[in-house]
């Protein structure tokens, strides 16, 4: 029996992440829209009867930008604080044998346009173009165990800052649109504060940044409080 295989995207996730820096370790944390645009092939509307009775999906995808860096056999995990190593297989790390991810979301809607088939979805923690390979109804029933366990993971991660905007940040903001959702966006992903662990309790006047929604956000860390210093759309000529 041969061990190699082969998998064919059968679309990409369109999502606000522009880079890793920033998107939620998890699925879920925020309820961040996203669009998984099927590929021929895979896009006919038949391939999605049924589907939409059921709330959430697993979505199976690539961690494509991790590819050319290889696997490892154990990780440091950021919910360690990332001074402990752990087996692999004990982690969701991108670093994996086949850099496969797994991840439910809520089926928002689904959208057929000129025979084609798009899949609106909540509660997205990937990246823009991410290559999805799979899709499956999530089943209550099974999906959900009531008296499983969560090893060193056991609950979520709780909201670590507060989030103010300095008064260019305000400024920019009313410019762009649609200005509550982009501010609400920046709010609850800023607040997990997803600095690298040993970053934390450090260099107040370090600034941060993160590329969302087509903006280059930008804050820096003090006394618990982040404070989001500005907002600006990308240069479309770049």
């Amino acid at each position: 029996m041969s061990s190699a295989y082969s998998l064919a995207a059968i679309g990409h996730i369109k999502t606000p992440f522009q880079e890793k820096f920033g998107i939620p370790r998890q699925s879920g944390l925020v309820d961040v829209a996203g669009v998984i645009e099927m590929l021929p092939g895979f896009d006919k509307p038949v391939m999605f009867e049924g589907l939409d009775a059921f709330s959430h999906i697993w979505v199976s995808f690539v961690f494509h930008q991790c590819l050319e860096q290889g696997w490892k056999e154990r990780v440091r995990p950021p919910r360690l604080g990332g001074n402990q190593a752990m087996g692999v297989f004990a982690t969701r790390s991108p670093f994996r044998p086949n850099h496969l991810g797994l991840s439910v979301v809520r089926l928002d809607r689904i959208e057929t346009r000129a025979g084609r088939v798009r899949l609106h979805v909540l509660g997205a923690d990937l990246l823009d173009g991410t290559p999805v390979v799979d899709i499956k109804p999530y089943l209550p029933y099974v999906d959900k165990v009531s008296d499983a366990t969560g090893g060193f993971a056991p609950h979520p991660p709780e909201t670590q800052l507060q989030v103010v905007f300095s008064e260019r940040a305000e400024e920019q903001l009313l410019k762009l649109m649609p200005e509550q959702q982009l501010r609400t966006l920046i709010e609850q992903l800023v607040a997990l504060d997803p600095r690298p662990a040993y970053r934390k309790g450090a260099e107040e006047d370090r600034v941060y940044g993160m590329r969302l929604a087509g903006c280059n956000v930008r804050w820096r860390v003090a006394d618990a409080q982040a404070i989001v210093l500005g907002i600006e759309a990308d240069d479309p000529a770049q």
